[in-house]
């Protein structure tokens, strides 16, 4: 097994966001036993010759500057969607008992945490939903080492479009399984599940337990990063994550469109149409999970690194789409050779597209929390991350889950001119 620093771990996972000195809690040494999935993938080496990790500079430059959120002044709210459907939104906890959780093996089985956006049937039914809890909020703040810049409590507070069990609008929809980075949370994807459901998706945010900073759970409990620690000091490879997301995705599946669902109004989703999608090394969870779990009938990588290869079969035909930077980690040629190995063995629909000025964090909510909080930023502004990310994504799954026409996703358009097409 590779041995990772936490720094390393940011770079050659392309996907955490850990930053040095940003220690998630975890106890003592974790045995890990890799999860199973349904079809072999074979884990392949880090990536070699990547430089430090700089995605989340500008967080690090915030700590002495930035603009705090004064006290009375408009709540920071996320971009509005773009769909004609307003948005619903619940919670779901779940525990597979059938599996050991591979980063506490005492865990009385596999904890999830799904939040579920979908298409509402009317504007203003339900609550308004937050954004996150104060303490997951609080220690992503914390990891990020921000504190002087933002509060946990002015993050959980950023105001949504999604209403709290809103009754859902009439008919069925394509899912849509979201899988975030690597110490992120599912709630660093919300721009992104928000607009997908304003389109008529249902959209399932997942939290994987022990990989966030933070995840509140029922009962009062968070669970903090276990995993972090595991894979800087226990030599443990990042296929690990891979394959134990996949399972994840698999259980998730099967308690929402199953027989006896876990949401009582699944009647909503579609069962055959299902995609699946995630940042960083949720990301490439999503050709893992395609491997695993023939159900699921495309995916996006939005710029992570692929840690296992597929098998001979390919994706059986499936669509893929690998969506990321443009700089010298994602382009063909570039530091991170699991794209240019992935390429040829994506055996269907496949683009590979690069974005102008982005960075890895572009395509999660991160640039809506800096240019809210007045954080710096990157060379992209946040308007154009969010519109290129919620653009290129929904139209991969318009054209495969709904059988649309998308030109946007033939090559270069004049609207979107950040927007780079590879091996077209």
């Amino acid at each position: 097994m590779t041995r990772f620093t936490r720094a390393a771990a940011a770079a050659v996972l392309a996907c955490s966001l850990a930053l040095p000195g940003a220690l998630a809690t975890a106890g003592p040494s974790v045995a890990v036993a890799p999860a199973t999935v349904a079809a072999p993938v074979t884990a392949v080496a880090p990536v070699t010759g990547v430089a430090p990790a700089t995605a989340l500079a500008p967080f690090v430059a915030a700590q002495s500057g930035g603009v705090p959120v004064v006290p009375g002044t408009a709540r920071p709210a996320l971009p509005a969607p773009t769909g004609p459907y307003a948005i619903g939104r619940t919670v779901l906890p779940l525990v597979d008992r059938s599996r050991t959780d591979p980063w506490v093996p005492t865990a009385a089985g596999r904890e999830l945490m799904v939040t579920l956006h979908y298409p509402a049937a009317r504007p203003g039914d339900g609550r308004p939903a937050p954004y996150a809890t104060r303490e997951e909020a609080r220690l992503l703040i914390e990891a990020l080492g921000v504190g002087s810049a933002v509060t946990g409590d002015a993050l959980a507070r950023m105001r949504t479009h999604g209403g709290t069990d809103a009754r859902p609008a009439p008919g069925r929809y394509p899912l849509v399984l979201l899988s975030p980075g690597f110490g992120g949370s599912r709630w660093t994807l919300s721009h992104l599940a928000e607009d997908l459901a304003s389109r008529g998706y249902v959209v399932a945010s997942v939290d994987h337990a022990y990989e966030s900073y933070g995840i509140s759970v029922p009962g009062g409990r968070t669970l903090t990063c276990v995993a972090c620690t595991a894979l800087d000091e226990g030599g443990v490879h990042p296929s690990v994550v891979t394959s134990t997301r996949a399972a994840d995705m698999r259980f998730v599946l099967d308690r929402l469109t199953g027989p006896r669902p876990a949401w009582r109004h699944a009647r909503v989703i579609d069962a055959r149409r299902v995609g699946m999608a995630g940042h960083s090394i949720g990301g490439a969870s999503a050709a893992t999970a395609m491997v695993a779990d023939p159900r699921i009938d495309a995916g996006v990588n939005m710029d992570g690194s692929f840690w296992e290869d597929l098998p001979a079969e390919g994706l059986r035909g499936r669509p893929f789409l690998m969506l990321g930077t443009h700089d010298g980690m994602h382009l063909p040629g570039g530091q991170d050779a699991s794209w240019d190995r992935m390429w040829p063995t994506l055996d269907g629909w496949k683009r590979w597209v690069t974005v102008a000025g982005a960075e890895h964090v572009t395509f999660s909510d991160f640039p809506v929390i800096q240019s809210r909080f007045g954080l710096p930023g990157p060379v992209l502004p946040a308007d154009r991350a969010v519109a290129v990310t919620r653009t290129y994504v929904a139209a991969f799954f318009d054209r495969h889950l709904r059988g649309l026409a998308r030109p946007v996703l033939d090559g270069p358009t004049p609207n979107n001119p950040e927007v780079h097409f590879q091996h077209r």
